[in-house]
């Protein structure tokens, strides 16, 4: 069954570990990603996940622990790794000096096609990437967005069986946000397996089919995100009064209904969140309490555990003995 299983998984990471000098960037990391889904590899800055992309891209070699990419060892066919992967990082890898068709012809070119089927797929794939009215433009001149899309698209030009997206979504404003998701849903259509490392919560709860949470060089959680969710805490109440100094006195009110540092005020101090242990019932005590007690509300609702939730409790510093809540 775990062989079978390993025929399936398009990429496979046993136990990697990764050391510079006395430091340990990765510490034993291990998953597996099915082939044709994608994986959302989450963590906070410096937790290990570009060290750990770039093993597996064969950019860095593993001090310990092993890894496939389509079949193929990442220390022994390292060329054949590379023949099988697109890599895309934080930044474009592309030549400014020349237009979008260009690129894509160049790199073409670069991975063996003659000078015919490089400019066709050139002409395909900005049709793809919906480039086509800025083909002829310098990317020097391209929005951010736009060099996003083209460098990926210059990735695609020979169909990888793995990709790797490296925080592509990095200091781009929503719309160009919104690009780069929609050719994440692409690849996924297309049957292209994807790892996306990212640090935003709603990109990886959007657009992966399973998630690793990895945190100072260690896999913490892997799951759904409804999995996560589940994990982490169940169904809560979300109160913001009108008032944002009624917050301490809603507190006092319903402190009989949870533990006290389960009932959570927000980093603003406008709402906090209470745990619906009896589901409805909860809610229906709340909402009685404070209407007894007439404080006004602008909303008041049960709420489903967001990833958000669920990576904060899982990458929070255990408390310090004597320190204030």
């Amino acid at each position: 069954m775990q062989a079978r299983r390993a025929e399936q998984s398009a990429v496979v990471a046993e136990g990697l570990v990764k050391r510079f000098g006395e430091f340990t960037a990765v510490d034993g990391v291990s998953f597996t990603v099915e082939t044709g889904t994608v994986l959302g590899l989450l963590g906070p800055n410096g937790a290990g996940k570009t060290t750990t992309v770039n093993m597996l891209a064969t950019l860095l070699l593993p001090d310990a622990g092993t890894a496939r990419i389509a079949g193929h060892d990442v220390v022994s066919e390292r060329a054949e790794v590379r023949r099988s992967i697109m890599l895309t990082g934080q930044f474009a890898a592309l030549d400014e000096s020349l237009t979008g068709h260009e690129n894509l012809v160049l790199f073409g070119r670069l991975m063996g096609l003659d000078k015919k089927a490089a400019r066709a797929r050139a002409e395909e794939l900005l049709e793809a990437f919906n480039l086509t009215e800025a083909a002829k433009r310098r990317v020097g001149k391209f929005s951010g967005g736009m060099r996003r899309r083209i460098d990926i698209a210059c990735g695609l030009v020979v169909r990888p069986e793995v990709v790797f997206l490296d925080e592509p979504t990095t200091g781009l404003d929503p719309r160009s946000r919104q690009d780069v998701w929609n050719i994440v849903t692409s690849l996924r259509d297309l049957g292209i397996t994807t790892l996306l490392t990212t640090q935003y919560l709603e990109e990886a709860d959007l657009l992966s089919d399973n998630i690793v949470v990895i945190d100072k060089g260690k896999v913490i959680a892997e799951g759904t995100a409804d999995d996560l969710k589940d994990r982490v805490s169940g169904t809560f109440c979300e109160i913001v009064p009108s008032y944002p100094d009624d917050v301490v006195k809603i507190t006092e009110l319903l402190a009989d209904l949870a533990p006290a540092d389960q009932i959570r005020t927000n980093a603003a101090g406008t709402s906090l969140t209470v745990p619906a242990t009896r589901g409805t019932n909860t809610l229906v005590e709340i909402v009685r309490r404070l209407d007894d007690a007439q404080i006004a509300l602008t909303d008041v609702g049960l709420r489903r555990p967001s990833l958000d939730d669920v990576f904060l409790k899982l990458t929070e510093a255990p408390p310090v003995p004597g320190a204030a809540r």
